[in-house]
């Protein structure tokens, strides 16, 4: 019979924020995969956990799960850890997921901290709809096409980054976004946790005279939906009201559909819309 891969979430910092049921799944497996064995040796020891460890990181993430899953499929039970929050969340993690899932081995979560949830949830913003970004790619142009698709992004985003890194993220932000209200979040769960509501353009005035410290979770207002509107309108009035109507009615959508349309973009009454166009 196979064995099965638990996706067990460590703490972000406070070492208390680990469940009992990881605590004894660890104990329990035959294997634990962690990202960086050095830094997850330091939590077994901690709470006095044997159980041997093998490194599954970034750069050995497709050839390793071969062999991880080989091992599942011989019976062993492995643990999945990253430094620090829950594995596959912006981890290497969901690699070895998706190969279980085609090997038809069976993979269960073990719920616990990540950083994501705990700063969306301190931020006061919007948690009702939300779009995780994680780290923005390095590559500029890849980095930049994602930024362009956050300029009309109405739920609240939440990415990382390192302190080294981010002010050149703020610029971008500030130059993408334009000025938004965000919630910085930083060192969470440990003894110097914060959370400092401010706006883009004042978090990088400060950042730029003040180093930043610690790893930095950015949860960022989504853009208003009364400012799409305002920006659609206008848009719309920059075409004549015939121009309006040839770009449904291109598509084969009837007159009466149309206008129907045309008098919604525009946010006057059909009636209006059919009285221009008579004249």
């Amino acid at each position: 019979m196979a064995g099965k891969l638990y996706l067990c979430a460590t703490p972000i910092g406070n070492l208390d924020d680990i469940t009992l049921r990881v605590l004894n799944t660890l104990k329990e497996v035959d294997l634990i995969a962690a990202e960086d064995t050095r830094h997850s040796i330091k939590l077994l020891n901690h709470f006095e956990i044997k159980t041997p460890m093998t490194s599954y990181h970034e750069y050995n993430k497709v050839e390793k799960a071969r062999y991880l899953v080989g091992l599942l499929k011989d019976g062993q039970n492995i643990a999945l850890v990253t430094d620090a929050g829950t594995p596959a969340i912006s981890d290497p993690g969901e690699e070895l997921v998706r190969q279980c899932y085609e090997a038809g081995v069976e993979v269960t979560s073990l719920p616990g901290p990540a950083a994501c949830i705990t700063a969306l949830t301190l931020s006061g913003l919007s948690t009702r709809r939300f779009c995780f970004e994680a780290f923005l790619p390095s590559d500029k142009k890849e980095r930049q096409q994602i930024l362009d698709t956050l300029k009309n992004e109405t739920r609240t985003i939440i990415m990382y980054e390192a302190p080294h890194h981010l002010v050149k993220l703020l610029e971008e932000l500030s130059e993408t976004l334009g000025d938004r209200k965000m919630t910085l979040c930083r060192e969470l769960t440990k003894r110097y946790e914060e959370a400092k509501q401010t706006t883009i353009a004042e978090a990088l005035a400060w950042y730029k005279v003040n180093e930043p410290k610690g790893e930095m979770v950015l949860v960022i207002e989504g853009k208003p939906f009364s400012e799409i509107r305002k920006e659609q309108e206008a848009a719309w009035q920059e075409l004549s009201l015939e121009e309006h109507m040839e770009r449904y009615e291109s598509q084969g959508i009837d007159r009466k559909e149309a206008m129907k349309l045309v008098a919604k973009d525009r946010g006057i009454s059909k009636r209006d819309v059919y009285q221009m166009l008579l004249k």
